[in-house]
């Protein structure tokens, strides 16, 4: 028999742990609760940057308090309250964990265990230090789960519905070796925004969290804006001058340099900033360092094409264009009924 509220009151207690976490000083947590706790969680993120040198501590520590914010009393109670849980069949869910980003694949872990099931986790060799941390902590907090949560680097065998997370090129492996079995299988998605030359200079600014954080490698990173024609850049610019410091990160530089000489080298034409480069183009998915950008003619013409690609889109920001747009400055903010391509994740466990 399924206890939901342990499974609940588990990830309640984490959540106050991340915050208390997030709240300390990193550098010194004798002073908390979860003392011990606390300073193992500064050594595995240490660890996974190490291990992935796009996973900064800042980087790391944003995913930890969104997180924190989301895993309170009321969210989840208010979250799990549009599903009949207790219809759940108990079941074993592969999940196929993408590393683009810290804990990326962690709304599906959660959805898996309060839904009621046992989660089998393939993770990503980019992203393989925080999740374990987290189910220890979990574990501790209520040892039933141990036995509902299984890490595995072997070949995954013995489910009943998968999960999987990759590019274009993976998904259609996915689909070959696991379309047999219940699935939800992702593929590339993109961010985008659409700018109108009303806005100001701190939408703008809130912007450049949208395309800077995790250095554009979420699939709610905003990787294109559609500006209308004649659009002029110099305030685009001048608004995100603040994030020049992101130069200062290696692996982006090299990026940022690499990018440039193939632009240059096959004459394209790029706007840029010394941190930012702009490249005219039908595309959705750009390079590090890069922001794509088309001009439109019409905000109608604009939202026709937005929905011949909606396939390709995961958030749109605007403002007073679109009825599921995202203010600017918020992509990197989902609550816990965003889910990724629109595919309501809890509802299909329950279904399966």
């Amino acid at each position: 028999m399924i206890d939901h509220k342990e499974r609940v009151k588990a990830f309640i207690k984490l959540g106050e742990f991340l915050r208390e976490y997030s709240e300390s000083n990193k550098k010194d947590h004798l002073d908390t609760p979860n003392h011990a706790w606390q300073s193992k969680l500064s050594d595995v993120i240490l660890l996974a940057g190490h291990k992935n040198g796009w996973f900064t501590e800042d980087n790391i520590n944003f995913a930890i308090r969104s997180w924190a914010e989301l895993l309170t009393t009321e969210n989840l109670e208010q979250w799990l309250s549009n599903y009949d849980l207790v219809k759940n069949k108990h079941k074993t869910v592969a999940l196929i964990m993408a590393g683009n980003i810290p804990l990326v694949g962690f709304h599906d872990f959660i959805s898996v265990l309060l839904s009621g099931n046992k989660a089998l986790v393939k993770l990503s060799s980019n992203d393989a230090i925080l999740l374990p941390f987290i189910a220890e902590f979990l574990v501790d907090q209520v040892a039933s789960l141990k036995e509902e949560i299984d890490f595995t680097e072997n070949k995954l065998e013995n489910f009943d519905a998968i999960i999987a997370t990759g590019s274009d090129n993976t998904s259609r492996y996915f689909e070959h070796y696991f379309g047999h079995k219940p699935n939800i299988i992702r593929k590339n998605r993109n961010s985008i925004a659409i700018l109108t030359g009303e806005e100001s200079k701190e939408q703008l600014k809130a912007l450049g969290d949208d395309i800077f954080r995790y250095y554009g490698l979420g699939c709610r990173s905003v990787s294109k804006v559609f500006v209308p024609k004649e659009y002029k850049f110099d305030g685009f610019f001048k608004a995100l001058f603040d994030f020049n410091p992101i130069i200062n990160q290696t692996k982006y530089a090299n990026n940022y340099d690499y990018n440039k000489a193939v632009y240059l080298m096959s004459e394209f034409k790029i706007l840029e900033n010394g941190f930012l480069m702009l490249k005219e183009d039908e595309g959705f998915s750009s390079p590090i360092a890069t922001l794509f950008y088309e001009e439109y003619s019409s905000v109608n013409d604009l939202k026709r094409k937005l929905l011949s690609d909606s396939n390709k889109i995961q958030c749109i920001v605007a403002n007073g264009i679109l009825e599921d747009e995202i203010n600017f400055g918020q992509t990197q903010k989902p609550s816990l009924t965003d889910y990724a391509d629109g595919v309501d994740t809890v509802e299909f466990l329950l279904k399966t």
